[in-house]
């Protein structure tokens, strides 16, 4: 068969067999033309040039030399459920690293440009450095758990690819909103309650943490909040570091930071204003975030 003829007839084909070691080689290119992702398992000499041509080449560990050299992938267990795992593996470890890349572009982005505003408008910053830094070692240590967490069905059932488009338009349309809070909460501390830099600084501080770490919550998932669950880890090293920090924040350990009390009356406020910014993000990441598709009955696409 001429190589059009081949790749005409591939998809079409189950089996075949009785073939040479070019056969084998130019089947796997047919795939390949064909649009599919092809994989070739082979162990002896004659598999060699199919192993190499291959997207993703396999052996095993009692494979000839030519074999091994020629694999992407070496198989040191007898079973073909290794690689199932594997990829099984690499989609929830993308999709993980997807939440910690929309964690940091919706509050990182939020929190550049609320600084960037507010320096414009208050007679003094924000937050003092000293105050950033505890910000962000925090915010790191709530992120320890995010590697635990599972995907959703969706993400493991086919390939994800990088998508610089999407993750912009989640950077664009939840950093903004991050942003607008903080305007709020800005608005809220100085016309509201008048409060002075120390109260102004000890408030943000609680409103910026609780709102940057209590929204991994809402995107590691395309689901509603409420339909999945994270994982043990994630819960503990978010609230635990949450919880750490509000410590510190609203008892006399925080004086050596510049840290004070903060009536409770105050605190109400901002739990309000951080409540209505999760229901916010809650609603905007079925605009931002791929959709949720059921695929409990879904054959997997052959590739």
């Amino acid at each position: 068969m001429t190589d059009a003829a081949l790749t005409a007839r591939v998809t079409e084909t189950d089996i075949f067999v009785r073939i040479s070691p070019d056969q084998k080689m130019r089947i796997v290119r047919a795939l390949r033309r064909s649009g599919y992702t092809v994989g070739f398992l082979g162990d002896g000499i004659n598999d060699a040039p199919a192993i190499h041509v291959a997207d993703v080449g396999v052996s095993v560990d009692g494979g000839t030399d030519v074999a091994r050299a020629a694999a992407d992938i070496i198989l040191l267990a007898p079973e073909l459920g290794v690689l199932a795992a594997g990829v099984a593996e690499g989609r929830r470890t993308y999709a993980n690293i997807m939440k910690y890349v929309r964690m940091g572009t919706s509050s990182n982005f939020g929190n550049m440009l609320s600084m960037a505003l507010a320096s414009l408008v208050l007679p003094f910053l924000p937050l003092t450095a000293l105050q950033i830094l505890l910000n962000n070692l925090i915010y790191d240590i709530s992120e320890i758990g995010i590697p635990f967490d599972p995907a959703d069905e969706n993400e493991l059932v086919r390939p994800q690819a990088w998508d610089m488009k999407s993750v912009l338009r989640f950077t664009l349309v939840m950093g903004p909103l991050s942003s607008l809070f903080d305007a709020a909460t800005f608005s809220l501390l100085r016309l509201g309650f008048g409060a002075d830099e120390a109260v102004f600084r000890t408030a943000w501080f609680v409103e910026s943490i609780a709102t940057q770490i209590l929204i991994i919550f809402v995107i590691r998932t395309a689901k509603p909040l409420w339909a999945s669950r994270p994982h043990p880890a994630l819960v503990v090293t978010s609230l635990g570091a949450l919880g750490g920090a509000l410590i510190l924040a609203l008892t006399p350990l925080g004086g050596f930071v510049g840290f004070v009390a903060l009536p409770s009356v105050l605190l109400a406020a901002i739990a309000g204003v951080s409540g209505v910014y999760l229901v916010t993000a809650e609603l905007l990441k079925r605009v931002v975030m791929p959709p949720y598709r059921d695929v409990s009955f879904h054959k997997m696409p052959a590739s």
